[in-house]
């Protein structure tokens, strides 16, 4: 039997757009309270505002991961708006590929301030609560890159590879002792607005051309995924998903 989100308190980061601001509105439509997270906070209180006209609970946190105190206040604020955080999405991401040669250094150091540090800032602002009511779920949107380095984004396949890692240290530290299941999405290409933030033009003409007659996950696809890990019964710890286009050839 499937596991009811109604009465759930769930953080999603990256909520303003793509697969962040799917998940917000399907997890709200099944009845949890979202919290929603990301810099953009114009977009966001937007998303707050559509949920709530559906007659759903969301409440807008403008949030930069990268910065840890920006998301202990997240977890704050969102505590005493909503109660206890019962779920963590860490979702927000970037991905601004190019090969090592071209030497965007500052990229580099972009992503792992966001993909591997922010998922830390916002773990470590969750567990403490979770760890003494021994139940809780953190879900981490990984990437097909992190089972396999990618040409062109070698950096952004290790941000990944490390989010995956993580997951796996979660769940043999946390899961048996504590009760806090972990899951690991994993999605191939998705039509989100991350491929239009390739600085690279090697890349993105690339990217472009191999996709010009393909299916693109869209970011419904995923959220479906991060639905169906919450929804499975307490007992039943879902570890990963991957899912991929059906056009996706790699």
């Amino acid at each position: 039997m499937s596991r009811s989100l109604e009465d759930q308190t769930i953080i999603i980061t990256g909520a303003s757009s793509g697969i962040g601001r799917a998940a917000s509105l399907l997890l709200a439509e099944e009845g949890a309270r979202v919290a929603l997270a990301a810099r953009r906070r114009e977009r966001i209180e937007a998303l707050a505002e559509e949920i709530r006209d559906s007659g759903g609970e969301a409440l807008a946190v403008p949030t930069d991961v990268s910065n840890r105190v920006e998301v202990e206040a997240l977890v704050g604020t969102t505590r005493e708006a909503l109660g206890p955080v019962d779920v963590l999405v860490n979702n927000a991401g970037v991905m601004p590929l190019s090969p090592l040669a071209e030497l965007r250094t500052e990229d580099w150091e972009r992503m792992v301030d966001v993909n591997v540090k922010g998922v830390l800032y916002a773990l470590g602002a969750v567990l403490p609560e979770m760890l003494e009511r021994r139940a809780g779920h953190i879900v981490n949107v990984g990437s097909l890159a992190g089972r396999r380095p990618l040409s062109g984004g070698t950096v952004y396949s290790a941000t990944k590879f490390a989010v995956r890692a993580l997951t796996g240290g979660i769940q043999l530290e946390l899961s048996g002792e504590y009760g806090i299941r972990v899951t690991d999405i994993q999605p191939g290409v998705v039509d989100t607005e991350l491929m239009d933030h390739i600085p690279s033009e090697v890349i993105h003409d690339r990217f472009d051309a191999g996709w010009q007659n393909r299916r693109k996950l869209e970011p419904r696809d995923v959220a479906r995924a991060i639905h169906f890990a919450l929804s499975a019964p307490q007992h039943v710890n879902v570890n990963e998903i991957l899912v991929r286009p059906t056009d996706q050839l790699t």
